[in-house]
């Protein structure tokens, strides 16, 4: 598992989305939040990291990143997720409560709806050859372990179609998330209606509610990125 790992200070884990990579931070951090430790992995599978056992569940993904936080000797952090990050860590809110302080779950959801099922069908290693060879080429640049990742990859997106159990967050199973948490959420996401923010909310104790207007999905990069950094970092801080 690749970590990027420097900094000093309170420890932050950062955690991408799907088919991103740790290095895409830089788009809404493009320096470091003074007073922070940076944690950024890249996550099974993507990027630099390898998946031996070639499968992926986010309940997977949380225990590789509880397992390096257990390497880094880290008991306890704040953290940032997007999408599949923010999935992931509600598997790890869930499951070692105790490790998250505080956290910003952007474009999570507790479980996958139709429309994100149809999206997710349509990534076949087909559609991966079907691609140009510069779209090809930009993904290899990002996912350096040769076109069996980018496949794996994209097996991995085409499984979230028929996946039922993996993401099945529960009312009660969310009541025992003990961190602080800020739901971020954009209102035209394609794939998850803002109704299911709501839930978050509604189900998670401790938890703030930002709906992003004219939003689509993962609403924190361009023009976004400087008002979400300096939102989550007051979040992450108590100031907010």
């Amino acid at each position: 598992m690749y970590v990027d790992d420097r900094g000093d200070g309170e420890p932050l884990l950062l955690l991408h989305g799907g088919m991103g990579i740790g290095s895409d931070w830089r788009h809404v951090f493009p320096s470091d939040p003074t007073g922070y430790r940076m944690i950024v992995p890249d996550l099974r599978g993507h990027g630099r990291s390898t998946n031996p056992d070639r499968t992926f569940t986010f309940r997977q993904c949380a225990g590789d990143v509880l397992a390096l936080l257990d390497h880094l000797g880290l008991a306890r952090v704040k953290a940032i997720g997007m999408s599949m990050g923010a999935k992931t860590l509600l598997h790890m809110a869930t499951r070692q409560p105790t490790r998250l302080d505080a956290m910003v779950l952007v474009s999570a959801t507790p479980y996958f709806p139709p429309a994100l099922r149809i999206a997710a069908a349509q990534f076949t290693r087909e559609s991966f050859d079907r691609l140009s060879e510069t779209e090809r080429d930009a993904l290899r640049h990002r996912h350096v372990h040769g076109d069996e990742q980018i496949r794996l990859l994209y097996d991995m997106t085409r499984s979230f179609a028929t996946s039922d159990d993996d993401m099945a967050f529960t009312p009660p199973q969310l009541g025992t998330v003990t961190a602080r948490t800020l739901i971020v959420h954009g209102d035209r996401d394609p794939y998850y209606p803002i109704e299911m923010a709501i839930e978050l909310f509604r189900g998670i104790p401790q938890s703030a509610l930002w709906i992003v207007p004219f939003g689509a999905h993962g609403p924190i990069f361009g023009t976004m990125a400087p008002p979400f950094a300096a939102t989550a970092l007051a979040h992450l801080s108590g100031r907010a």
